[in-house]
């Protein structure tokens, strides 16, 4: 897997302050995207134990709610493996912070992926330009949606044939 930055501190991308990992790679190129620079998987640095003790030390902060994976888009095929190893780890050393998970598939693509079990939240959907809204709340277009992972997957799971997706509509 590739990076392109950690963000520190951030909030903007997720609930809380938090550490964000933009990686590199992403295959759905949306016009207008706010990071075209992060499409090309061989682009940016190799994420090597140097950038994860970097988010591992924003982690051990009490104030740092959790991580966020941007980009690109972490479930591109160059980075889905490597992101769910590293969500695991997290998941396993600091259970008390959230995942959240940017990606430009949609829910109904990825909620069976197995790296899923580790998201808390997940914004999914691609970027439209002519549904930009700067008043929601972390989602850049009005086909985006903040899905609660751990309620919609607990309803899912109840009957199967009713998904029941828990979607917040933040800033409306």
């Amino acid at each position: 897997m590739r990076y392109h930055n950690i963000t520190k501190d951030d909030m903007l991308n997720g609930d809380g302050l938090r550490v964000v990992l933009w990686v590199a790679g992403c295959a759905h190129c949306c016009k207008g995207c706010q990071n075209p620079v992060t499409w090309d998987p061989d682009g940016g640095l190799l994420f090597d134990e140097e950038a994860k003790q970097e988010i591992f030390e924003q982690l051990d902060q009490k104030y740092i709610s959790g991580i966020t994976f941007s980009g690109g888009d972490p479930l591109h095929p160059a980075n889905r493996l490597d992101v769910r190893n590293l969500m695991a780890e997290i998941k396993e050393k600091y259970p008390d912070k959230t995942i959240w998970l940017y990606t430009g598939d949609s829910w109904e693509k990825i909620l069976h992926y197995p790296l899923m079990q580790y998201v808390d939240v997940v914004v999914d959907g691609e970027f439209h330009i002519d549904e930009l809204d700067t008043k929601l709340l972390w989602k850049g277009s009005k086909n985006q949606r903040v899905i609660d992972v751990k309620k919609t997957l607990a309803s899912t799971n109840t009957d199967p044939s009713i998904p029941v997706l828990h979607v917040h509509d933040y800033g409306k």
